[in-house]
């Protein structure tokens, strides 16, 4: 759903409070003094998990400026990829968001990704690590300090990845 700029976290403490679940991804930043601060991950925007039946409802709810929609239905976002989104954002900080313009369909086809979309797609390069989320079209990247093979495989076990596609680089 699309909140009013800087209300993410006061909205999603209004829909626990109302019982609706919800998501609203919050990074963790490290500035040059070590000082640590928390920012949402996507400005104006929580996640929520609702049936269509409860939409007047959640528009209700102070600081919520609408639903957000695609083809003319409420979108929608695969649960396997907000699991990813949490891991991810609890491991590392200072990530960072970039436009991702491939689709699921796109992956598949170029990297032979399983046909479920429940592996997530990761490449980690240059001290980088990038997990794509196709259904919104981002792709999640953090700084890693070492890229060494411990790192590599500890990243493989997190997100449950087979060898053969997943990483790159």
């Amino acid at each position: 759903m699309y909140t009013k700029p800087g209300c993410e976290k006061k909205v999603s403490n209004l829909l626990s409070r109302r019982n609706f679940e919800n998501f609203c991804p919050m990074k963790r930043m490290v500035n040059i003094t070590k000082r640590e601060r928390m920012e949402p991950l996507f400005n104006s925007y929580v996640f929520i998990a609702i049936g269509e039946n409860e939409l007047l409802n959640v528009r209700l709810i102070e600081n919520v400026v609408n639903v957000v929609y695609w083809l003319g239905k409420p979108a929608t976002v695969r649960h396997e990829e907000i699991e990813v989104m949490k891991r991810f954002i609890n491991e590392y900080s200072n990530v960072k968001l970039e436009k991702n313009q491939l689709s699921l369909e796109a992956i598949e086809r170029t990297i032979g990704g399983d046909k479920t979309g429940k592996t997530p797609i990761v490449t980690v390069k240059n001290n980088t690590v990038k997990i794509a989320l196709p259904s919104i079209g981002y792709m999640l990247i953090a700084e890693i300090e070492t890229s060494s093979g411990e790192i590599i495989t500890s990243i493989k076990q997190s997100y449950s990845l087979p060898d053969k596609y997943q990483f790159a680089g």
